[in-house]
């Protein structure tokens, strides 16, 4: 067998050796230098296989970090220490096996595969004596002399220590950062890193968003400009950031911003801690917008004087129309748009919205201001008075008249008239209304001269004509005439924005008409009135608000659940009254529950003369609002001219 002797070299032919390999590898770092340097100890040392290694698994393995094997790199693997050459050199002893390799360590395969007889490894040992890893070369050939080798694998298993070292160290920072970025990143509260001119470094997410930032305008951002004009806030910046410039560090400042973006205004708390060098700090910022106008919101309801009548008719009241929402002012251009014209208006909305006093600034508004305004509720008259209320009659016309009455045409003659409730006028009487309209005349009852007469007719309803018009129920000739300007009055519960301003005006008139004085209202009252439904509108609002005015004992309006109770849905409430209702009738009386409610309904309206409001109204008795009551009548078919007599 041949040998390969690796002569112990004179000292200069080492030097050159090492000088060699130093200035090849003095570039290289990472893995690019373990690969290198494994390539370039063997082919320095002419042998066929050289790798480092690093130990795994607690030490009971080693993982070959780069592999130079047969003139090329090789795949890197993992073996158990045990049973192998490698095992006393990561005990921490410098190796020399020359010959024999197979036969000394015949439990490791791995010499079998690689052919290797010869064997040199040197240990890579930490600051502090723990051992890492190590260097390792093998040779198809005998190793005679591994000094040589020894010293030269030595000297770059200390440089191999250092950049593992390192390595991991680069690895760790890199970790950390990543880590920290991540935190900085996604951390709720908003991070600045600025210099202590103000100007920005970075900003994390939540402070992009807070602040109304795009990414790529965060860098450059003067954090001054975005604070808000007010002396106050802009004095308490500049004294906040001169001690940041003096190396102070300031916490806790509540500040008024202005996003980038829109313009609108947040409200934060400041820190800042400037870094040694005094060039840049470091700015936390808690958003504490909500906090801030709740406080705001809670100051003014606590020091509100409600609204004197006065002042809230200078910028709101429109002929006692109070409110400002979009919906309301809507109808306002609508009355101002018609209100110069004669031709005539449908008022719709839901009982208790106010349609009598968009009728009434019709009227003030028009050229007719001057005359009467006459009101006619049609659903309070009796079926066999409404001509007579309407047109008069003739001395003798029927039984009871003992003398003219003359009617509310004629009364509002030059003027307006109000026809309320117009749904509610029988079919008979539609035909003579329609003549009014069209022809500006009509004779009494049971008289035979024409009167002529110059009337606007202003109309409302709570009530579907369209669906009464196609129910048969309404002439549809008639409800064309009445709907040339339609006027849609919105229910309280779509104008919310307005329910603070109606309450100040009901409580202001109130209060001063019965020699109260109430100068504001507890939140938790307002949070009631809020939170209700107002099913019964404007007209259940000013009932409430003054019976909370008879009940208040001191400056502080006050509403309970006593007078104001948790709203029920009128589905759920008829159902309630409905089954009350059955459980009081005879056992006698039989049908469906839904029979049982229509007959009590009708024997209430019967009983009140088919009177649906008022104090003797039906709805009254029965506990009901007016416009539930025509709503479940509605649905059971209940109709006067069906059930009046029936």
């Amino acid at each position: 067998m041949r040998e390969t002797r690796i002569k112990d070299s004179p000292e200069g032919a080492q030097n050159r050796l090492l000088r060699t390999l130093a200035e090849a590898l003095e570039a290289e770092t990472g893995d690019a230098y373990f690969s290198s340097v494994v390539q370039r100890l063997a082919e320095a040392l002419k042998v066929e296989y050289a790798f480092v290694s690093e130990l795994t698994r607690g030490g009971t393995h080693f993982r070959s970090v780069a592999l130079w094997a047969r003139g090329k790199r090789g795949e890197n693997f993992e073996v158990p220490l045990a049973g192998t050459p490698c095992e006393a050199v990561l005990r921490g002893e410098a190796v020399h096996f020359p010959d024999r390799l197979q036969q000394l360590f015949p439990n490791d395969p791995g010499l079998v595969d690689w052919g290797v007889v010869g064997y040199v490894g040197v240990p890579m040992v930490q600051r502090g004596g723990e051992i890492i890893g190590h260097f390792a070369i093998l040779s198809e050939r005998p190793l005679v002399s591994g000094d040589l080798a020894i010293d030269v694998m030595r000297i770059f298993a200390q440089r191999a220590v250092a950049e593992i070292e390192r390595t991991r160290a680069e690895r760790a920072l890199r970790d950390s950062e990543k880590q920290w970025s991540e935190l900085y990143e996604d951390a709720p509260i908003a991070y600045i890193y600025e210099g202590t001119d103000s100007r920005f470094v970075s900003a994390n997410r939540a402070a992009q968003k807070l602040l109304g930032l795009k990414a790529e305008e965060v860098r450059g951002t003067l954090g001054r400009s975005l604070i808000a004009s007010t002396p106050e806030t802009q004095g308490r910046v500049a004294e906040a950031l001169a001690a940041v410039q003096r190396g102070e560090e300031r916490a806790g400042i509540e500040l008024e911003l202005r996003r980038k973006d829109d313009g609108r205004p947040v409200w934060v708390q400041w820190w800042s801690k400037p870094d040694p060098d005094g060039r840049y700090t470091r700015t936390m910022l808690v958003d504490i917008t909500d906090r801030v106008m709740a406080q705001q919101e809670r100051a003014r309801l606590q020091q509100q004087n409600l609204y004197l009548r006065e002042e809230i008719k200078s910028e709101y009241n429109f002929e006692e129309i109070i409110g400002a929402s979009a919906a309301l002012q809507k109808v306002l251009k609508d009355v101002d748009r018609v209100a110069a014209t004669d031709a005539s208006v449908l008022i719709m909305g839901e009982t208790g919205t106010g349609k009598e006093l968009v009728a009434r600034a019709v009227h003030a508004r028009s050229s007719r201001k001057d005359k009467p305004l006459v009101k006619v509720n049609c659903a309070a008259l009796a079926p066999g008075l409404v001509e007579s209320e309407l047109f008069g009659h003739e001395k003798g016309a029927f039984t009871g008249a003992s003398e003219r009455r003359i009617g509310r045409f004629e009364l509002a003659h030059a003027g307006t008239i109000f026809l309320d409730e117009v749904g509610e006028i029988p079919p008979e009487i539609q035909v003579k209304l329609l003549r009014v309209l069209q022809e500006r005349e009509f004779e009494r009852a049971g008289g035979s001269t024409t009167i002529r007469v110059d009337v606007r007719v202003i109309a409302a309803t709570n009530r579907d004509l369209g669906k009464a018009v196609a129910d048969g129920k309404f002439r549809q000739d008639l409800f064309y005439r009445l709907n040339v300007f339609p006027v849609k009055m919105p229910p309280l519960r779509e104008r919310g924005e307005d329910l603070r301003l109606l309450v100040s005006y009901l409580l202001d008139r109130h209060a001063k008409r019965m020699g109260r004085r109430i100068t504001h209202i507890s939140g938790d009252t307002l949070e009631r009135l809020t939170r209700y439904e107002w099913p019964g509108n404007i007209r259940e609002l000013e009932n409430v608000i003054e019976r909370a005015v008879i009940l208040s004992s001191s400056e502080e309006l006050e509403i309970g659940s006593d007078v104001l109770p948790v709203p029920v849905t009128p589905s759920s409430a008829q159902a309630s009254r409905s089954l009350d209702t059955a459980a009081d009738e005879p056992a006698a009386a039989g049908g469906s529950l839904e029979e049982i409610e229509r007959r009590h309904i009708v024997e209430t309206l019967r009983a009140t003369g088919w009177r649906v409001e008022g104090p003797d109204g039906a709805a009254k008795r029965l506990g009901l609002n007016p416009s539930t009551l025509r709503s479940r009548m509605k649905k059971l078919g209940i109709s006067r001219s069906r059930d009046a007599a029936s």
